[in-house]
């Protein structure tokens, strides 16, 4: 059974026990995804204690949206998070006037790439990417910076994408595409002139 197929059928188990209002699914998802959730918090804040707070806010407010709806329009609980995280960054913006203060280097919740190999040498070479990677992505438009968290560092697949954003299949698709290509002028010359890019799609299948 393949690992997408595999979290399709645990993501339905999961929706049915969240139907029943079952508080421990939800603790056991909340285990699962709280530190997903606080990387894309703090990737768009900035801020280490607000990030926390928006967190927790967040989680409280899917529990509070399973009590008082029946889910079957959410097709997958990530996807479900996910659209509830940005909403919450939208009104904490809306409500604080904070201005955007980006920085990656939370030394406490490191960001890091979806894995690709154990391999001493390439976890090396994944690291220098890493820190490339990290310096250039705050330069890149928001919508570009949020699909590259959300598909290459939180691993979100596409279904789930397209359910947080409200974006359609193709348009995920375009994005993911224009954000790796816009990444990928920021990066040095002897970047672009390697074998091939190693920002790959994690288990991508459309």
């Amino acid at each position: 059974m393949s690992q997408v197929f595999g979290r399709k059928i645990k993501n339905q188990k999961i929706i049915s026990r969240l139907k029943n209002k079952d508080k421990e699914a939800f603790i056991n998802l909340y285990d699962e995804q709280a530190a997903d959730i606080y990387r894309f918090v703090y990737f768009k804040v900035g801020r280490i204690e607000e990030a926390k707070d928006l967190a927790s806010i967040i989680f409280l407010k899917t529990w509070n949206h399973i009590q008082t709806n029946s889910l079957t329009d959410a097709k997958t609980l990530r996807g479900l998070l996910y659209k509830i995280a940005r909403t919450s960054i939208v009104d904490y913006y809306r409500d604080s006037g904070h201005k955007r203060d980006l920085s990656l280097d939370d030394e406490k919740k490191p960001l890091e790439l979806a894995d690709e190999s154990i391999n001493l040498d390439e976890a090396v070479e994944k690291n220098r990417r890493l820190a490339l990677i990290k310096s250039k992505l705050p330069l890149l438009k928001d919508e570009y910076r949020e699909i590259i968290v959300l598909r290459f560092i939180n691993e979100l697949e596409i279904d789930e994408i397209m359910e947080a954003t409200g974006k359609s299949r193709g348009s995920v698709r375009v994005l993911i595409h224009r954000s790796i290509t816009a990444l990928k002028k920021m990066m040095p010359a002897e970047e672009k002139a390697g074998k091939k890019s190693k920002l790959k799609q994690p288990s991508l299948k459309l």
